[in-house]
């Protein structure tokens, strides 16, 4: 009586159990099933957060899923690389990672709170950064060898933005300052969009970014060149930086690319993979991507972590040349 009452009690415990991991299983299958959240590192209104909302736009029609970007800025992206790192591994966090989180603050930083060789899945790179040098309106330079020649009548007097210490702009200034011999003193702001502001303003005379390009058509700056080896294609009658005869130091990875946390399964990288590949590929997409000075240059997840370990070694190189050295 006693095996009689055990074996269909200990198969309804088996069944129970197996329903139960079960279940997992068909949530993950299920995939995505409530929204997907983009973390951005930049406060709202810049050129990376115009990406990283266009991103999670396409990327949500691809995926049938609600993308939404979380802006997460301060500690040059370090705030928000640290809280996509922490985020559980499950496929809703992704991270729009920059050339500054994974190949700038190593160099800068002796401790970071996230590992920028083992804390990611790379996903893929989205596009370069082309950045335009233009001045505020009454500053009385017209090209960039004017410029040249005003910063070297009033050493240290001109003052240049950038969306932050050892972002972009900061060691593009850094580099147009060394190549031509110029002195100018550097002002951070928390983002690309108060740069520009600021600029249009008259608070700084200088910004190197892709903020300026709008303020530039608009007529509230004035545009000196590209700062690339090709010119910006919102601005087809400025030359670019190589035009002028002065030398770039570019690295040559893309600015920007897709993360998820370390440990998020390989099926859901590979679809997120896929999708942001089909959506670069649209000509409706590489527009307004370059509309907002981001050049489309698709990477595969591992041409993207070749180009980081380039980009590592290109950066250890040149900031100690370029005067900028890591905190104490």
């Amino acid at each position: 009586m006693l095996k009689k009452f055990l074996v269909p009690a200990l198969l309804g415990v088996m069944g129970a159990s197996l329903a139960a991991f079960a279940v997992p299983a068909a949530a993950q299958g299920a995939w995505p099933d409530k929204p997907v959240r983009l973390i951005v590192p930049y406060p709202p209104g810049g050129t990376s957060d115009n990406l990283g909302r266009l991103v999670a736009e396409r990327l949500g029609a691809k995926l049938g899923a609600t993308v939404i970007v979380d802006n997460k800025p301060g500690g040059t992206t370090q705030i928000g690389t640290e809280l996509a790192a922490r985020a559980a591994p499950d496929g809703y966090t992704v991270l729009l990672g920059a050339v500054t989180a994974f190949t700038v603050l190593p160099h800068l930083r002796s401790k970071l709170p996230y590992d920028p060789k083992r804390s990611f899945e790379p996903l893929g790179g989205i596009a370069e950064y082309l950045s335009v040098v233009a001045v505020r309106k009454d500053l009385g330079a017209a090209s960039l060898p004017e410029l040249v020649a005003l910063a070297k009548a009033r050493p240290g007097k001109l003052t240049y933005g950038s969306a932050g210490q050892a972002s972009f702009g900061h060691i593009a200034g850094e580099i147009l300052k060394r190549e031509t011999g110029i002195d100018m003193l550097h002002v951070p702001f928390k983002g690309s969009a108060d740069a520009a502001t600021a600029l249009a303003g008259g608070q700084v005379d200088v910004l190197i970014d892709g903020a300026a390009v709008p303020l530039a058509k608009a007529g509230r700056v004035v545009p000196l060149a590209a700062f690339g080896a090709v010119r910006h294609p919102e601005l087809p009658a400025v030359p670019s930086l190589s035009e002028t005869g002065i030398p770039v130091k570019r690295p040559e990875g893309p600015g920007w690319g897709l993360f998820t946390p370390k440990g998020t399964p390989a099926a859901i990288n590979e679809r997120i993979s896929k999708a942001l590949q089909a959506l670069l590929q649209e000509p409706e997409t590489q527009a307004r991507l370059q509309r907002i000075s981001a050049m489309p240059d698709w990477r595969t997840p591992a041409q993207l972590e070749r180009a980081i370990q380039a980009d590592w070694k290109f950066h250890a190189e040149l900031l100690p040349a370029i005067g900028i050295r890591p905190e104490e």
